[in-house]
């Protein structure tokens, strides 16, 4: 035994192990203060304490179907002041009625998936958009199809704005160049940037004014029933995005033209300028009409069959 030098003249301060001095014990060969080797046991049991409280809470809060990958910045924001609200289950109570399918010869087969895949291998993302008014029936159409899409527990978590009014849609351009400027310039990155480059983009959109609609993609992070309480949305991102394939098919199958475009840091303004909820986030903008008669698209090619299929 002997005595740890911290140890002389401390006055007592945590009961039995805060001592005069401390005693030394031996261990493999070393002699290890017995206060610390308390102190550090108390140490760990306070971290494993503080451990299991954020498990647990993380455990309350918890959303499996939520991808990380697929979370924009104001989703964690959104969770924690859902914490202590009332969720409620959907209604299981739903008839099931045979399913009758049309079937093909599998000569018609191979004729209408080749027409398929010739009319949409003639999508191109267009950014020269003519003011030529479009039929509002076609929109209503084409959003109707979208509409069709499979989603999570079929919750059908999206919201489609259309924006006709020449006012709205300029109001809606400015918001989207002032922080696409900010994005070149700032946020994007010199990679980002130069990749872009070769595609003439930049942060002018004319096209927001003249495409004689704007149709603006929200999903619904959660729904609202009848009785008020929160009905969960499962896989909220992926369904949107599956619905906005479905609406990009139907554009080109009408004979009408677009650009994909996701407006970095524009969604908070956005979505108080059309006065949508706090549950629907913006997460695509499509400007549609006909292409100007001068409208060009850069000379691209798509992978072939063996590049993007695995058979196995």
């Amino acid at each position: 035994m002997g005595e740890c030098r911290r140890g002389k003249g401390q006055q007592k301060t945590e009961g039995h192990l805060a001592q005069k001095s401390c005693e030394l014990v031996a261990d493999g060969g070393r002699r290890v203060c017995t206060r610390r080797i308390a102190g550090m046991k108390m140490l760990i049991k306070k971290t494993n304490r503080e451990k299991e409280k954020l498990d647990t809470r993380s455990k309350s809060i918890s959303r499996p179907w939520v991808d990380e990958d697929l979370r924009d910045g104001t989703d964690h924001h959104l969770e924690e002041e859902e914490v202590d609200e009332e969720w409620q289950g959907l209604d299981e109570n739903v008839a099931h009625v045979p399913f009758v399918a049309e079937r093909y010869s599998e000569a018609e087969m191979i004729k209408r998936s080749r027409s398929f895949y010739e009319l949409l291998n003639k999508r191109r993302s267009v950014r020269f958009l003519s003011d030529e008014p479009v039929p509002r029936e076609v929109i209503d159409n084409v959003i109707r199809t979208a509409g069709t899409s499979p989603s999570g527990a079929h919750t059908e978590p999206w919201t489609f704005v259309v924006v006709q009014d020449p006012d709205l849609k300029h109001k809606i351009r400015e918001i989207v160049e002032e922080e696409e400027e900010i994005n070149y310039k700032k946020r994007m990155g010199d990679r980002w940037v130069n990749d872009l480059k070769r595609l003439r983009t930049n942060w002018i959109k004319e096209y927001l004014d003249t495409a004689p609609y704007l149709i603006l993609i929200f999903k619904q992070v959660y729904g609202r029933l009848p009785n008020g309480k929160k009905k969960t949305h499962y896989y909220n991102e992926i369904s949107v995005s599956i619905a906005c394939g479905m609406l990009l098919a139907a554009l080109q199958n009408a004979g009408l033209y677009t650009v994909t475009t996701t407006p970095l840091n524009c969604g908070p303004q956005l979505r108080a300028l059309l006065q949508r909820p706090a549950n629907e986030k913006l997460l695509l903008l499509l400007p549609v009409g006909y292409p100007k008669k001068d409208a060009t698209v850069p000379a691209l090619t798509r992978k072939p069959l063996e590049d993007i299929m695995v058979v196995m």
